[in-house]
């Protein structure tokens, strides 16, 4: 069709950016994890907020890897999702990954609020006593459920093939990963479930803690106290509302997109796509200029690079 070119153009286009932002993703949260594994085997323990970071750092790489080979062969391959085991695999390690990287970043900001936060409630000082002992088994309990749910999409995909999906392959690979978005809308709308849960712990948390900072800013302000405490307060509100703003966002992507998937509305999907690859990258950013040590690590890396 004369419309052809401009699709192909903006198709490679979508696929060029969608590879350099999975690529710096991957390289982005690799770097954390070697780090932090550093770190371990120089001090030979890791603290909680280290131990939260270095498996979300994981978990991410593998994501990122994972959605990038689905997407990479969908396009340039596409019956290779309707050979058995081949889709069954995709989609269940995918969804796992999605669904660890998901409920690991709902940890990290429970982890936040409850030991930045200050509340006089018993119940709340309890869980801040005991939140460090907890974190092992907060981020055992993600992995099995991101395994739970990814053993579910293996299911659904098994019946999926089951039932035959067959397509022309003469078609554009626009339309093919429409379709293919269309059959696997299932999985799509179990991931969908899990980031609307994890979602509402995120912004419950978000909410928890910026009132409890907000309130000794206020009293910093009228009492006249600037020092690095204020600044200290203003940095961490910073911080959790560009994570609540960019969580926020991510969520509302991943919902449409699973619309759009829904409704054929192709060029809608690719471009929702564009944001759900750079979310992981962005947010390993502010988490690396947020923490001391792997800031310090990242100056130390690109003053090297500079001198050589």
């Amino acid at each position: 069709s004369p419309q052809q070119p401009n699709v192909t153009s903006f198709g490679a286009t979508t696929v060029a950016i969608i590879t350099l932002e999975a690529f710096a993703g991957m390289w982005i949260n690799t770097f954390i994890a070697c780090v932090l594994c550093i770190a371990w085997v120089k001090k030979k323990t890791l603290n909680s907020n280290e131990k939260i970071l270095l498996l979300l750092g994981c978990s991410r790489s593998c994501s990122l890897c994972v959605s990038w080979v689905n997407y990479f062969f969908s396009i340039i391959y596409p019956n290779h999702l309707y050979i058995y085991p081949t889709h069954h695999l995709l989609a269940s390690f995918q969804t796992f990954f999605n669904y660890s990287d998901l409920w690991i970043s709902a940890c990290l900001c429970v982890f936040y609020c409850l030991k930045i936060a200050n509340f006089r409630n018993s119940f709340f000082i309890y869980l801040k006593v005991k939140i460090d002992s907890m974190v092992p088994w907060l981020l055992l309990g993600s992995e099995i459920l991101a395994m739970a749910i990814g053993i579910i999409a293996y299911e659904i995909a098994e019946n999926l093939h089951g039932n035959n999906l067959n397509f022309t392959c003469q078609r554009n690979f626009w339309e093919v990963n429409i379709r293919i978005d269309k059959h696997f809308f299932p999985i799509y709308l179990l991931t969908g479930l899990g980031s609307a849960a994890s979602f509402m712990v995120v912004v419950l948390s978000a909410v928890f803690l910026l009132f409890s900072l907000w309130r000794p800013k206020c009293k910093m302000q009228t009492n006249s106290m600037k020092n690095l405490s204020m600044d200290a307060h203003i940095r961490a509100m910073k911080s959790i509302l560009s994570f609540l703003v960019m969580y926020s966002i991510n969520f509302l992507c991943l919902v449409f997109k699973i619309i759009y998937a829904k409704k054929h509305e192709n060029t809608n999907v690719f471009l929702l796509s564009i944001y759900l690859y750079a979310f992981p990258g962005v947010h390993a950013l502010i988490l690396i200029f947020c923490n001391p040590k792997l800031e310090k690590t990242v100056l130390r890396v690109l003053s090297c690079v500079k001198c050589k």
